[in-house]
Formats: structure tokens, sequence, C-alpha cells
């Protein structure tokens, strides 16, 4: 598994989730019960993960809706 990206932005996550599902690329969000220890205040980002295979047809997928990604690793 590899991360495609990491942000306290929840509309993103669905977006970016609802992109992914579009093209068939299976996704995995991470983190999302980390708010029960934060209190709800999301400041602890939640990621998106996606198997190896799949990242660089995920990534493209992002730039080609305008999402920014972190460079690559």
């Amino acid at each position: 598994m590899k991360e495609l990206i990491r942000t306290n932005d929840p509309t993103l996550l669905a977006f970016v989730s609802a992109l992914l599902q579009g093209e068939e690329i299976d996704c995995f969000p991470m983190d999302v019960h980390m708010s029960v220890l934060e209190g709800s205040i999301g400041v602890l980002p939640r990621r998106i993960m996606v198997r190896d295979g799949d990242l660089a047809r995920a990534r493209v997928v992002l730039r080609d809706n305008r999402v920014d990604l972190p460079p690559n690793d």
C-alpha cells in the first residue's frame, strides 16, 4: 500500500475517493477514526492509500482533476 494523499479536509477526501472509485481504483481511507482521540476538531490528517500498482494511475487521475499532490517519494 502506498499513501496517495494526506489531508485534514473531509471534502477533499470524499472527492478523491469518488474520483478513484469512478476509475475503478481501489482506495483505502486510513486514520478516519482518529477524531475520537483528537476530540473531533480535525487536527490529525487522514490518508488515502492505494495499491502499489495503482499509484501512478491514481496520481494521473488526481492531476487531471487538479488535485494538488505532494512530490513523489
